[in-house]
């Protein structure tokens, strides 16, 4: 199963360089804030290992894992997993390259030059004489190649991974910001980029130009670990190295690893996953929001050496629109929103993304994304609080927050927090969205099971291999038989998408009243290829959409058997609201109006389905009607 390493419970708005923060934000100011980052931050001595050195001498910077909160508020530093205070181990370990090279990246970002070296040096003794890195460092140095629980590759540095992509993307932004203030510390930190590089031209690029076949999609078969979502972290150092004169080598897999990744884009306004970038090149049913990053790379290699920008577009102009609307940046859509939990990881990758593809309508969606962070979730409650510099590690999906902050929340929150001081007015209207109360109207998930009619099966495990049931079970339908759903009324019709697995022949019709939405053919859509499980959840739009008002839905299985998992409703228009703002998402394939009530004076934005401004206009207040475009979405400030 594929999961992530740890457990949580206006206008334009231009975006500018970053400047050093060194003293608390509440006596600057800023947003930005690292004293929780440097909190975590120690230094070690470890013992010789052999084929594992760094520059210069002295001990090394590296970063604590987790930060638990103790019942007097205060923040305990601690490893990963069963911690044995003998021989003072963790299971997995105190430190790890994936949060020394984040963090890495955050004081490189705020120019804090000294620190940065400290961690790069840390981050590059990690890295073995094959290029590759090991995950794990215990409290005294020692290295634990093998951690427990196994994590894949086994041991750590015998393969492609997460963290030898996030050392990329360190030892990039690091060249470029040393490469002209420590000339010698840039040309270490260039040749440990390229034996990175090596190890990825050997062991994935070697199959550029090859494809996979999921489910009978063709996916690229040169991604770092089969990810888009690790590829595209590799990519923001790669850029970054280019950028600063780096090889031709660099650009060459700059430019192979964002063509792997656009390849993932799917769908369309109407058909799931509605123009995201799909993370995963080994199912076509998964998108979540941590490690996102697509979106940004693609931005920032199109900004070198010019490949396509459009499926980044997509993403950030489609897709998280209607994300917004119908909960927020989710861990996991399975493909259903199962995973409802919440975590900086994935708003950072939103944000970054939507301000990296340099659009008018993006720019604006951010202010949504970032007030996510001042009290604009399922809690009600500030993630961050700049006075500390600390983020909360998530929230779950009904609300409960994990106040708890570890390396990786501390990381993303602080890297969105640069990027809002570089934006003071984007920054402004965050916090004012954040303050006010939060509604939305959108994504509606009907369970399979809830329906009268049919026989609920509940599998072994939730987990196929490539996705999840959602609840855990589903109807299944034999020829003949069928099955109705009691809805709640929606004054709009409601695009609807039941979510099937694809597997045997059989067909379904689909009813409500006696209007007739459409027929699914429940075949697999092609060979299984390297998907782990036969069969595929997929959400399916029927051709016609709910209409008004309509309060059933049938569906009749006319030949073979049919699992049926959920329904995903959406109306034609979403919306969120936080406080006076609106931002509403269009799923309608014409252009339609929509009434709300605004503030005198506020302004409706109306944005194309790529980013673009269509027209702008002044509301008087009251009850308004808006303009949506058809796919696009429309911003109400």
């Amino acid at each position: 199963m594929r999961i992530r390493r740890r457990a949580v419970l206006g206008g334009a708005l231009a975006l500018g360089a970053a400047s050093a923060v060194t003293t608390p934000a509440s006596a600057t100011g800023r947003l930005t804030n690292l004293a929780h980052l440097d909190y975590l931050r120690t230094t070690v001595t470890p013992p010789a290992t052999p084929g594992h050195s760094t520059y210069g001498s002295g001990p090394l910077g590296v970063l604590w894992t987790y930060a638990d909160r103790q019942a007097d508020g205060s923040y305990k530093r601690i490893g990963g997993r069963t911690y044995d205070p003998a021989t003072d181990t963790y299971g997995q370990g105190a430190f790890n390259a994936d949060d020394i090279s984040r963090a890495a990246v955050v004081y490189l970002r705020s120019r804090r030059l000294d620190v940065a070296r400290d961690l790069l040096r840390g981050l590059t003794y990690l890295q073995s004489p094959n290029g590759n890195v090991v995950l794990w460092m215990q409290p005294d140095g020692a290295l634990n190649p093998s951690a427990d629980p196994v994590e894949l590759p086994d041991p750590s540095d015998s393969g492609p991974s997460y963290w030898l992509a996030r050392t990329v993307w360190a030892l990039g932004e690091g060249y470029a910001a040393f490469r002209r203030v420590d000339r010698g510390f840039a040309e270490f930190l260039r040749d440990r980029l390229e034996l990175a590089l090596a190890a990825l031209e050997r062991q994935v690029l070697v199959r550029y130009g090859e494809w996979n076949i999921v489910d009978g999609r063709r996916v690229p078969a040169w991604l770092i670990v089969n990810g888009a979502d690790a590829t595209s972290e590799a990519v923001l150092g790669l850029a970054a190295y280019v950028r600063a004169g780096g090889s031709a080598r660099a650009r060459r897999a700059l430019t192979q690893f964002a063509e792997g990744i656009a390849a993932l884009s799917a769908g369309s306004s109407r058909e799931w996953p509605f123009r995201a970038l799909l993370p995963w090149g080994e199912s076509i049913s998964v998108w979540h929001a941590w490690g996102a990053q697509m979106p940004s790379a693609l931005a920032a290699a199109a900004s070198v050496v010019g490949t396509p920008v459009g499926p980044a577009v997509g993403d950030t102009a489609g897709f998280t629109p209607l994300l917004l609307t119908a909960g927020g940046p989710d861990n996991g859509w399975l493909p259903a929103p199962i995973d409802r939990t919440q975590i900086a990881y994935g708003v950072d990758a939103r944000l970054q993304g939507l301000l990296a593809v340099e659009l008018p309508g993006p720019r604006q969606v951010a202010a949504f994304v970032a007030a996510w962070y001042f009290g604009a979730n399922r809690a009600g409650e500030a993630m961050y609080d700049a006075a500390t510099g600390r983020t909360y590690d998530g929230i779950s999906g009904d609300g409960v927050i994990n106040r708890n902050s570890g390396a990786e929340s501390t990381i993303h929150g602080q890297l969105s927090m640069l990027t809002l001081d570089a934006n003071p007015a984007l920054a402004h209207l965050a916090q004012q969205l954040g303050a006010g109360p939060l509604t939305r109207s959108g994504l509606q998930v009907v369970e399979g099971e809830s329906a009268f009619g049919g026989t609920v099966v509940t599998p072994p495990s939730a987990w196929t291999g490539e996705s999840q049931w959602s609840n855990g079970s589903y109807v299944s339908l034999t020829a003949g038989s069928s099955t109705v759903w009691t809805l709640e009324p929606s004054s709009q019709p409601r695009l609807v998408l039941p979510v099937v697995n694809l597997l045997d022949p059989g067909t379904t019709s689909w009813f409500s009243g006696s209007s007739s939405l459409g027929t699914i053919d429940h075949s697999a859509p092609g060979p299984q290829g390297i998907s782990a499980a036969p069969g595929v959840l997929q959400p399916i739009t029927l051709g016609q959409p709910l209409p008004p008002y309509a309060t059933s839905l049938k569906a009749a299985s006319t030949t073979g058997t049919a699992q049926i998992d959920a329904l995903l409703l959406i109306p034609s228009t979403s919306t969120l609201r936080l406080g006076s703002a609106v931002l509403l998402s269009s799923v309608d394939p014409h252009p339609r109006t929509f009434s709300l009530r605004s503030k005198p004076g506020a302004i409706a934005y109306t944005y194309t389905a790529q980013g673009t401004l269509h027209s702008r206009r002044q509301l008087t207040g009251g009850t308004s009607s808006v303009l949506v475009q058809p796919g696009g979405f429309t911003v109400v400030l």
